[in-house]
């Protein structure tokens, strides 16, 4: 059962790179991306428990923070052209 779960799992991953590679704008490839995070966290969690091993799932839980912190700094730096905006400036 396990098995077929980490199976389609790889298939969504799959489907995400593709449309990271093709997304028509921007945000869908990071969008994309972001999506093919979460599945390599909950690949990483199915594979801990086939084989076992509970402290995957604390690097899971890891790559998934780096995952949402990576994400955020990608936007903020394609909305402001850098990560150091104060915010002291008029947003749009």
């Amino acid at each position: 059962m396990f098995a077929t779960a980490a199976v389609a799992l790889l298939a969504v991953m799959a489907m995400a790179l593709l449309r990271a590679l093709a997304g028509p704008s921007l945000y869908d490839r990071i969008l994309a991306i972001n999506g093919l995070g979460t599945s390599t966290v909950l690949l990483i969690a199915v594979l801990g428990f086939v084989a076992g091993r509970p402290d995957f799932l604390d690097i899971a839980l890891l790559y998934a923070l780096i995952n949402f912190i990576g994400t955020l700094a990608v936007l903020k730096f394609f909305r402001h052209g850098d990560l150091g905006h104060e915010g002291d400036e008029e947003t749009l």
